[in-house]
């Protein structure tokens, strides 16, 4: 079948100049024959109009070249719809693209999308709202809603608010229903991990796998603050992962298990973050797991 393409383009998304790209894009898809069309994205994240266009005109792919916020809102909209989405990682983070090795350079990027293959990964719901990689309760979301607020995007100011909060955070209380057992405890965050990573390849779950039918779920507990900082700046910028030994993992200070679907009751109303967009949070979360979601092109 001819791959007819649908680029989407966020001018603000992340920190990289935008001047170029179309260009570069062009020329590259040109080179191989691929009838195509370029489109701004929709600041409001609306994107139910593409179903109609994609069966319309027989596209084939859609390109998302942006961050992470701006793919769970395009594949929110095309679930069940018959098309690949590729990604152009220009966000702040990029966790999506990086996860399956989809590399920052635009050039090898478009590699991937001219070429590589696409496959089906899994989604997930928390109450209902759609993410794609990776959501999180408590101080990672504390740092998501106030890095939001800025002008200024990318990794130096991310870690200049995470700084800004570790030594004024406190732990919050949870309650976990998980298939019938409930236990509860005082963490710092949980991350609930479709992916292996937050971006900037800082990774929480090591051993998670897009396309395995289950979450991991990592809960960071009462940790010593100093050793949270440390671990912290460790993994940002040496690249190192948090290690566990198997996939139920359970120390003093980091709870780790896999399941396809969780209840989270959440009393003092931590806050929430969903593919790192700020989110409304609430009482109680149901997270449920949804396989084979849509397809994505990789290497």
């Amino acid at each position: 079948m001819e791959r007819k393409l649908i680029y989407l383009i966020n001018p603000i998304s992340g920190t990289k100049n935008k001047e170029g790209i179309l260009d570069i894009i062009r020329e590259r898809t040109e080179q191989y024959n691929i009838t195509y069309e370029i489109l701004p994205t929709n600041p409001a994240g609306d994107y139910i109009y593409l179903k109609d266009k994609i069966i319309a005109e027989d596209i084939t792919d859609v390109i998302i070249c942006g961050g992470d916020g701006t793919v769970n809102q395009v594949a929110q909209a095309l679930l069940g719809v018959a098309v690949s989405i590729g990604i152009i990682p220009l966000g702040s983070g990029n966790g999506l693209a990086f996860t399956v090795k989809v590399p920052a350079n635009i050039n090898k990027a478009l590699d991937i999308v001219l070429t590589g293959n696409a496959s089906f990964i899994d989604a997930f719901l928390i109450n209902g709202c759609f993410s794609c990689l990776l959501s999180g309760l408590g101080f990672d979301a504390l740092v998501a809603h106030d890095f939001a607020t800025e002008g200024k995007r990318g990794l130096a100011t991310y870690i200049k608010k995470s700084f800004c909060h570790f030594f004024k955070v406190s732990p919050y209380r949870f309650e976990f229903i998980n298939k019938g057992i409930a236990f509860s405890t005082d963490a710092y965050f949980i991350s609930i991990a479709n992916g292996n990573q937050f971006g900037n390849h800082v990774t929480i779950a090591p051993k998670a796998s897009l396309s395995d039918g289950l979450l991991d779920i990592v809960i960071v507990k009462k940790m010593n603050k100093i050793k949270l900082v440390l671990s912290a700046l460790i993994q940002t910028f040496f690249g190192e992962v948090m290690e566990y030994e198997e996939k139920n993992f359970h120390s003093s200070d980091v709870f780790y298990f896999q399941t396809d679907q969780l209840v989270i009751n959440n009393p003092s109303l931590a806050p929430l973050h969903i593919d790192g967009e700020p989110a409304q949070t609430s009482h109680k979360l149901e997270i449920e797991i949804i396989k084979h979601a849509f397809k994505l092109i990789h290497p």
